[in-house]
């Protein structure tokens, strides 16, 4: 046993000596202080892995047990002990820890940093239990539990219950949402985890002793719980019945049960069998639940344990001992006692009347020999049942397993569930699970014929590297033909990769496989086994001599279509779940049912292996995968079992299954000993000679080592050597050129000083001629800026009188373009009055010439009227002839039309000229508008102008009476009219004033002379009251001209009506 003190070690090594292979404990740690005092651990808790654990001392401190890697490592200091420890199952680094400050804090492992600070006890937390989820956790006191999300570290939900019921445990079941609450008065409540409903209660019988339970313990798929406290009887209940399905009486030394835990295994699918005791005596008792039969125990009196933790692999099993070291167990290696011969177990149930219920569930357990008890009234012994005959003895396998009943399960589905597989074949296989004599053969290494393995058949994975040599350097020592046998890694590897967790499995697999279906293939060694490649080519002959014909033609053999997939087991030709289906039917049946599945794979691949010819095609065809249906391979060889004659089948030539014996494994022997033990004297031979070549190799190469490192210490001696002398010279050299120097220092420091001096007088001297060129300077900048000043006077005086100058000729410029503005708009004003006029002037000639034409209609037609008239007043005097009542008719309806022609035609003319009317009134308002825009801009530019100009004093006589007269103008401008009154200036077509005298009345600015000054100045507002006054009478006048016009076309329209009324009176 190692004992590993990690002392104050942050980080190390678990054990420095690997652990040797079937030692119960691997290591022992133990952590002293100062001055040889031992700190004592606390609490545990494993990983989701398995392969590292938490350990927290009472000085706050957490460790990190890796198991897998050898290391520990300190990642926390909290200061205060810890009362609970469990792992977060979603952030692997993350871990919860339950202080004595009534607590819980979670801290990340790998950067040691605090991610979340969690509160709300009043009492001291005794469990923490993370859903499988790992999003939620449950804290657990005396008096209350809490429910906390682990994403936000809030809580969730608190359970608060009456003082007088304290709580025992909450926690979560595996894989469910059901929390589970077990409280001081023995009840037990299920609630959904999301919404707390309760979901059951489970029953506690009422009659015996009160247990008071205080430890818990469900198994891994959640389906049964197991509860004990201050009794020696254990609680069993089934949690999918919601019944007690059996109460465990423990020895009597057991008083009062600390803690339960059950001990996980690979191959049990989470249902648990084993079930670990700690009671009050410190000794953890391991027991079968179903057979109530102790397993094996942990601890002692004397080296009692106070708690333990069982990693979920089912591997490792971490005890705190009592004195507070911390003991890791194998549980592989615990197990060794199960491989012994168990003793005759009875198992006793108590009877009564008063009792009859609890008599069915209470079992006793016994580690001793138990005599089977007389027949009494009060016991009664159970026995098989009566019916029960030879051939269901032959079927019944390990487990309650039947062998029957699932070689129909398996014809009926083609193979065994997944999940449940490897169970199966350990049943059928009768696996004796020989833990110690597995050990002894483990214990020797590596077998030497496997040294180099990896060179011959390299595997990516080391680690099924490692289990290959393991599991085949075991069969060697097992039986020395196997380290001579060069096809057995083909054989191994595919249950090396199905087993690769469990190595003692797999060796038990491959040695039934051997030892059952490879019978007689070591009878021919080193040669392929004839004898068996000849069972199968009758079997062939018989059911498809074409075929065997076919391959014999082409000179193929057995050995070269039957022996690759015997050698290889059908793992190069078949996939991985091809493979399992396979040998779930080959493990089902006899062993000569592998030497039937040769044939039915050659049979069922009959077509292509016709079309093949070539030796070639033959290796290349039983060495690859092909297109093959495993399921009708299988049913084919089904029917080659059923259908071959008793003369040629392998099964009267193969034995039975027999399974390994227990406690030891069989001796194997059938294969000719001196083949093999000559190849392995020549092996041993060469292996030894290569080991003296090596020996030697490893002289020479150290007399080699030893000749280097000589020569190189005389090469160094006589470099020290020259170095001494070299340093002697260096240190001479060294006090001479000390001495110059000091010399040198000292005439450098005169020096110095002399310089020191002179720097000091030319620093002075210096200053001097620097503060007489500061003056000089000063007074020439004075000098300067007096000349400075009076030339910016100077020059402002003649930039003054140029001003001066040219605001004057500014002004006279301005004068001028005033004066050539006014005349422009004058000009402008009379061409555009003119232009009206003429317009008006034409439109009124028009005018008249439309009412003289109407005129002369309305005459002409009157004329008309009258000759009408006197022809019909002739025509009624000669008789009124009917021929001229017919033309008078048709010449009034003529008349008629000619005067509707006529007005229609008038009716547009007048529309016409109320167009053309209203077209040059627009005409001339614009253009009153535009002209008035035009001088009002130019009044504002020539008022802007005068503006800047100098005072009146400073000012010429004409600007002066300029800007006298200006005031008034601005007085007199009128606010412009707006669009509706304004009217367009129009002079009167029958008006006597010229248009010279229209111009000079509408003349509205000053003069442009300055001698003209006093004559008469016309305002513009005056003119423009002159030309609304002619525009408005000229539209009275044309409204009166309508008024006529429409007028007479009434007249001539009463009148043409009357001489129609006078002429049908005159027909009448």
């Amino acid at each position: 046993m190692e004992v590993t003190d990690i002392g104050n070690k942050e980080d190390g090594k678990v054990w420095h000596r690997k652990p040797t292979l079937g030692k119960s404990m691997l290591v022992k740690v133990v952590r002293t202080a100062q001055q040889a005092k031992t700190v004592r651990f606390l609490h545990v808790a494993f990983d989701a892995t398995g392969d590292s654990f938490l350990a927290g001392d009472h000085h706050g401190n957490i460790y990190v047990f890796d198991i897998s890697r050898n290391r520990f490592r300190l990642v926390q200091k909290t200061g205060q002990a810890c009362t609970a420890l469990a792992f977060s199952l979603r952030r692997t680094t993350e871990f919860l820890v339950a202080l004595a400050d009534h607590t819980i804090k979670c801290f990340d492992k790998d950067t040691k940093q605090l991610v979340s600070w969690m509160r709300g006890h009043e009492g001291s937390v005794s469990s923490i239990s993370v859903h499988s989820s790992g999003r939620y956790a449950i804290s657990t006191s005396s008096d209350t539990a809490q429910l906390w999300d682990l994403d936000t570290f809030q809580r969730k939900r608190k359970l608060n219950i009456r003082q007088s019921v304290g709580i025992q445990r909450v926690f979560f079941l595996p894989l469910s949402n059901t929390i589970l609450s077990c409280f001081s008065d023995d009840s037990i409540f299920a609630w959904e985890s999301d919404t707390l409903f309760c979901k059951y209660q489970l029953p506690v019988p009422d009659c015996g002793p009160k247990i008071s339970y205080k430890a818990f313990a469900v198994t891994r798929d959640g389906k049964s719980l197991a509860a004990g406290g201050r009794s020696n009887l254990l609680h069993l209940w089934c949690l999918d019945s919601k019944q007690l399905i059996r109460v465990i009486q423990m020895p009597t030394q057991v008083r009062t049960v600390r803690q339960l835990e059950f001990l996980p295994d690979s191959f049990d699918g989470g249902a648990s069998q084993t079930l670990g005791v700690l009671s009050q005596d410190g000794v953890m008792r391991f027991i079968n639940i179903h057979t109530c039969k102790q397993l094996f125990h942990m601890g002692s009196q004397d080296d009692a344990i106070t708690t333990v933790a069982v990693s979920p692999n089912g591997r490792h099993v971490v005890a705190i001992m009592d004195n507070g070291s911390i003991n890791v167990y194998s549980a592989q290696s615990l197990t060794q006692e199960l491989n012994k011969p168990p003793p005759s177990q009875v198992a006793v149930v108590s009877g009564g009347e008063a009792d009859q219920k609890m008599s069915n569930l209470k079992v006793k357990v016994r580690s001793e020999v138990v005599q089977r008890p007389a027949k009494t009234s009060g016991r009664r012994t159970l026995r098989p049942p009566a019916g029960s005959t030879a051939e269901d003895k032959e079927n019944e396998l390990p487990a309650g397993l039947n062998k029957k009943r699932l070689v129909a399960l398996l014809k009926a589905f083609g193979e065994y569930p997944a999940k449940y597989r490897m169970f199966v074949w350990r049943s059928l296989l009768c696996l004796p699970e020989n833990h110690a004599a597995y050990s002894s053969l483990t214990d020797k290494g590596l077998h030497p014929a496997y040294v180099t393995l990896h060179d011959k058949y390299p595997i990516k994975s080391h680690k099924l590297q490692r289990g290959l040599q393991r599991v085949l350097s075991a069969l060697a020592h097992w039986a020395a033909i196997f380290g001579e046998v060069e096809y057995l890694p083909l054989v191994t590897f595919p249950f090396v990769k199905l087993f690769q967790n469990n190595p003692m499995l797999c060796f038990e697999v491959v040695a039934t496989v051997i030892v059952n279906w490879c019978q007689h293939w070591f009878e021919y060694f080193p040669n392929p086994p004839l004898n068996i490649l000849s069972m199968a080519e009758n079997v062939l002959a018989h059911h498809d001599k074409e075929l065997l014909q076919h391959l014999v033609d082409c000179g193929i053999t057995s050995q070269l279509y039957v022996w690759p997939l015997l050698e290889t087991l059908f793992s190069e030709v078949l996939t991985r779940d091809e493979w399992l289906r396979l040998f779930d039917s080959i493990f089902s049946n006899h062993p000569s049912f592998l030497l039937m599945t040769c044939v039915a794979y050659i049979t069922c691949c009959r077509e292509p292996l016709l079309l093949c010819s070539q030796k070639q095609d033959f290796e290349y065809f039983f060495h690859h995968r092909n297109n093959l249906d495993v399921g009708s391979m299988i049913k084919e060889a089904y029917r080659l079992m059923s259908n071959t004659p008793a003369d040629i089948h392998p099964r009267t030539m193969l034995s039975d299954f027999t399974p390994l014996t227990k406690g030891q494994y069989p001796v194997f022997n059938h294969y000719p000993e001196f083949i093999v033990e000559y190849q392995s004297r020549e092996r041993e031979k060469i292996r030894l000679q290569e080991m003296e070549y090596l020996r030697e190799r490893q002289e020479v190469s150290a007399l080699r080592a030893d000749f280097v490192r000589r020569q190189a210490e005389e090469e160094a001696y006589h470099a020290q050597q020259l170095l001494q002398k070299a340093e002697e010279q260096r240190r001479n050299i060294l006090a001479q050129e000390e001495e110059k120097l000091t010399q040198q220092r000292a005439k450098l420091a005169a020096m110095k000083r002399e310089l020191k001096v002179k720097e000091l007088q030319l620093l002075d001297a210096t200053r001097r001629r620097f503060l007489k060129h500061q003056q000089d300077l000063r007074a020439t900048q004075i000098r300067g800026l007096d000349q400075e000043i009076s030339r910016k006077m100077d020059l402002q005086e003649r930039e003054r009188a140029a001003a001066v100058q040219d605001l004057e000729v500014r002004q006279m410029e301005l004068e001028t373009q005033r004066r050539q503005l006014e005349q422009h708009m004058l000009k402008e004003q009379e061409r555009m009055g003119r232009k009206v006029e003429e317009e008006v002037e034409m439109r009124m000639r028009r005018a008249e010439r439309e009412e003289e034409s109407f005129a002369e209609l309305l005459h002409s037609t009157e004329t008309n009227m009258q000759a009408l008239e006197e022809s019909l007043a002739g025509a009624c005097q000669l008789g009124l002839d009917s021929d001229w009542q017919r033309e008078v008719a048709e010449r009034l309806q003529q008349v008629d039309a000619e005067q509707e022609r006529k007005r229609e035609r008038l009716a547009k003319l007048h529309r016409q000229t109320l167009a053309e009317e209203e077209r040059v009134a627009d005409t001339m308002r614009e253009v009153a508008g535009r002209k008035w825009d035009e001088v009002m801009s130019a009044r504002a530019q020539l008022q802007e102008q005068r503006q800047p100009l100098p005072s009146a004093d400073t000012v010429p006589d004409g600007q002066r009476q300029t800007g006298i007269r200006s005031p008034c103008w601005t007085r007199e401008l009128p606010h412009r009219p707006s669009a509706s009154t304004s009217a367009p200036v129009r002079a009167r077509p029958h008006s006597a004033t010229s248009p010279k005298r229209a111009g000079s009345n509408m003349v509205c600015l000053n003069s442009s002379s300055p001698s003209e000054s006093t004559s008469t100045n016309f305002s513009l507002d005056r003119g423009r009251a002159q030309l609304d006054s002619s525009e408005r009478e000229l539209l009275k006048e044309i409204r009166e001209l309508r008024r006529k016009l429409a007028g007479r076309a009434r007249e001539g329209s009463s009148a043409s009506s009357q001489s129609v009324h006078t002429l049908s009176s005159v027909s009448q």
